[in-house]
């Protein structure tokens, strides 16, 4: 709806109160005034008119002798008078009324006991059913119809009663003393002058919780106040009591719980989790090998190509501003999702693995000499062990290693003994892929950051299971990948802090990130675009900044409390299994339940469920040292997303179990 905006002439906008209603108001008056009367029978403040004609029951066809002179129905013998013409004959049953129906209603009439406003129990209980035009002086509304004498005697009266609850300023509860307060009704929007056309906004906030102490008990407030939520004095001295959810501080009922997570509805996202596989629909439980994709980044990703599609940075085209403020928009959601305080210090890259192979090439040619050591855990991919083994073996340096416990987790008292002077660089990953251990990085970065060395951590597995800040871990470096976070393979980032940055060559050389180039020398631009030579994989960045936005939308919170109670269920189902072996049980885990069955390969166990429509990775995940330490060189990998459902968990079951129990026959 458009409203349009009146210029204003001045600096400050014309005060409402100076402000006059712009039309007559569309309705006529007098009409609903008639219409109000008609559908009342009385205004309020007068006397509601006497009571009419009971409606007929029994009607008799038109020329019997028993119809009525009134000539509604079968007359009563020898009272042929119109009901509610003759004073006095309206207490007599309505004319319709058969009178044989009159017998059988005596008996319930008699008084049984005194009611508490002087009239006899059953004239309260009984007669507005036996003769309805007394309902509302019998109930009491309007009460002076109702009251006896002698309460009424002790209370003088202060006006006329309004023969309308609603329009009492009693609100429907009795006074006092059979009269009620004749007070004016309240007009809340008496003073508020209309509002011109050129208004913009029409809000009204909630009203804060009053916190003014309660009106003296009989004492009467003059704040406009509700029954319904305030503690309100009535007139007559009494006192509702306040009602606490939601204006108080009393929680209402599900407040603690979490927002809704509708799994069906984020499935229908993902288009390729309707594919079918061996007859079946698809279970994909090789997450932590690559996440599927939305449709909102496939078609981002479509977009891009059909109506953006340019080298960035270099031209003075439409096109080419198109795919760079694509491009560089990407960077920027990058950095919020990481909480990173700077974008340029986003460097775009083909995933982790090159990340990890940036900071060894560049930071570790640089800073690593003979003699030093580089620190690493058990549980690393081998994207995090590789490169650093090419480093100390070309510099002269160590690599040593944090153990790990049965369970999987890393030994924080035995890595304290590693940290030393000659301590460069610690590399750790937040979640093993293999085990799906989160590894306590913020605490090993602090201890490392104690020691002198500079840190890593791969981001990896945990991006899309866990709210990161790179500021809250505080390590040097944070390196993830696109397509573990529902984006395209190919493209991934590195977060490093600008000092660091800055303080490191390049590692490839190439277009793109010179300002300057001749044959005795070369210029560098500044960071991001020093570490981005040549062009980069500009759509999928921009499909990466759709996977983030879609991620976000969603909220990682509520993705990784989803996913931690699945894969609590998963977990313990698999583990009920007999001959079924959990690899990695550490009290803080993600989305990986590894396992082994007795007397099945692993690539047995991969193969029967693949039949049945399950996608899991088997093998030793390109983590082999890892599960070498934990007796194995192979695991069952199924891992997690928060598309998956607790059936198709069910379904992965019952396959592992059914396998056990033919091995046990």
């Amino acid at each position: 709806m458009t409203i349009a905006s009146t210029p204003s002439t001045g600096a400050q906008a014309p005060s409402r109160a100076s402000l006059s209603p712009p039309f007559a108001p569309p309705f006529d008056p007098a009409l609903i005034a008639r219409m109000a009367s008609a559908l009342f029978g009385a205004l309020p403040g007068e006397q509601a008119r006497a009571p009419g004609v009971q409606a007929p029951v029994n009607l008799a066809p038109a020329g019997s002798p028993l119809v009525s002179p009134a000539g509604f129905g079968p007359g009563v013998p020898g009272t042929p008078i119109p009901q509610g013409q003759v004073p006095g004959t309206n207490l007599l049953p309505a004319s319709p009324t058969p009178v044989l129906s009159l017998g059988h209603r005596a008996p319930s009439l008699l008084p049984h006991a005194q009611a508490g406003n002087g009239l006899p129990d059953t004239v309260v209980t009984q007669l507005p059913a036996y003769e309805p035009r007394f309902g509302s002086g019998v109930l009491g509304v309007p009460e002076a119809s109702g009251a006896s004498a002698s309460e009424a005697s002790r209370h003088p009266a202060t006006g006329a009663a309004s023969p309308f609850y609603f329009v009492s300023d009693s609100f429907g509860h009795p006074s006092a003393g059979g009269q009620p307060v004749n007070a004016p009704v309240a007009d809340y929007f008496a003073d508020t002058p209309s509002l011109p056309t050129s208004a913009t906004t029409l809000s009204a906030a909630p009203a804060a919780p009053s916190t003014q102490a309660p009106a003296p008990a009989g004492v009467v407030s003059t704040e406009p106040k509700y029954y319904f939520v305030d503690s309100v004095v009535l007139p007559n001295g009494y006192v509702t009591p306040a009602k606490p959810a939601p204006h108080a501080t009393v929680p209402a009922a599900g407040a603690g719980q979490h927002p809704p997570f509708d799994v069906n509805a984020i499935r229908r996202d993902f288009p390729i989790l309707q594919e079918r596989v061996n007859g079946r629909q698809i279970v994909w439980f090789d997450n932590a090998a690559t996440t599927q994709k939305p449709q909102s980044v496939i078609d981002r990703l479509a977009h891009f190509y059909a109506h953006e599609n340019s080298n960035i940075h270099r031209a003075a085209h439409e096109l080419a501003a198109r795919a760079t403020d694509a491009y560089e928009s990407a960077r920027e959601k990058v950095r919020a999702f990481l909480n990173a305080p700077d974008v340029n210090e986003v460097i775009f890259v083909r995933g982790t693995t090159e990340a990890i192979n940036l900071v060894a090439k560049s930071w570790g040619g640089q800073h690593v000499g003979e003699g030093d050591e580089i620190i690493v855990s058990h549980l690393e991919h081998h994207a995090n062990i590789v490169p650093w083994q090419q480093l100390a073996s070309s510099k002269g340096a160590k690599l040593r290693v944090i153990p790990v416990d049965d369970t999987g987790q890393v030994l924080l008292d035995e890595y304290a003994k590693l940290l030393n002077d000659r301590t460069k660089i610690v590399s750790v990953t937040q979640v093993s892929n293999a085990l799906g251990t989160v590894v306590p990085v913020k605490q090993i970065v602090e201890m490392a950051h104690r020691a002198g060395a500079i840190t890593l951590v791969d981001g990896a597995q945990s991006v899309s299971h866990m709210q990161v800040d790179v500021q809250d871990i505080g390590a040097d470096f944070f390196v993830f990948s696109g397509h573990k976070v529902f984006g395209p393979t190919g493209i991934g980032a590195l977060w490093g802090k600008r000092a660091v940055l800055e303080d490191m060559p390049p590692w490839q050389g190439g277009g793109n990130m010179i300002a300057d180039v001749t044959f005795e020398k070369t210029v560098f631009q500044p960071i991001p675009n020093k570490f981005e030579a040549g062009t980069g994989n500009i759509a999928d960045a921009v499909g990466l900044g759709a996977a983030i936005d879609y991620v976000t939308r969603i909220g990682i919170d509520n993705i990784g409390r989803y996913e931690h109670e699945l894969l609590a269920y998963g977990m313990q189902q698999l583990g009920a299994i007999p001959g079924a072996r959990l690899v990695g049980t550490a009290a803080d885990k993600a989305s990986v339940m590894s396992f082994v069955l007795a007397g099945y390969s692993t690539e047995d166990v991969g193969k029967a469920l693949n039949e049945e429509g399950i996608a899991v990775r088997t093998g030793h995940h390109c983590a082999q040292p890892i599960l070498r330490r934990m007796g194995l060189e192979t695991t069952v990998r199924p891992s997690l997303a928060f598309y998956n459902t607790w059936e198709e968990v069910d379904r992965l079951v019952a396959v592992v179990r059914r396998l056990a129990v033919a091995r046990s026959h």
